[in-house]
């Protein structure tokens, strides 16, 4: 029987599991301040992940319009704070 470590067990068990995607984007907001900055992350209101696109929710219209502007930034971004190309899309709404 091989040995694991206690995170590489759960990274297989997160592999697998449904609850993968809420997981993610948890450790998306964890980052997002320092993924985004202050003032984009303070106006930010949630994160999701659906598939492989990220949801950013926010009712401030000049941010979305920043956000949209920053589409591949933020993919980029996003996928080296989580180490593995996880988003290859960006919804804001």
């Amino acid at each position: 029987m091989a040995e694991y470590s206690l995170g590489d067990a759960l990274q297989q068990f997160l592999k697998q599991s449904r609850f993968k995607a809420p997981i993610q984007a948890l450790q998306i907001q964890d980052v997002w301040e320092n993924i985004m900055g202050k003032t984009i992350a303070r106006y930010t209101e949630k994160i999701a992940i659906q598939g492989q696109t990220l949801q950013i929710t926010t009712h401030v219209a000049p941010l979305k319009q920043e956000l949209l502007y920053q589409k591949e930034k933020i993919i980029q971004r996003v996928n080296e704070a989580l180490g593995e190309k996880l988003i290859n899309d960006v919804r804001i709404v």
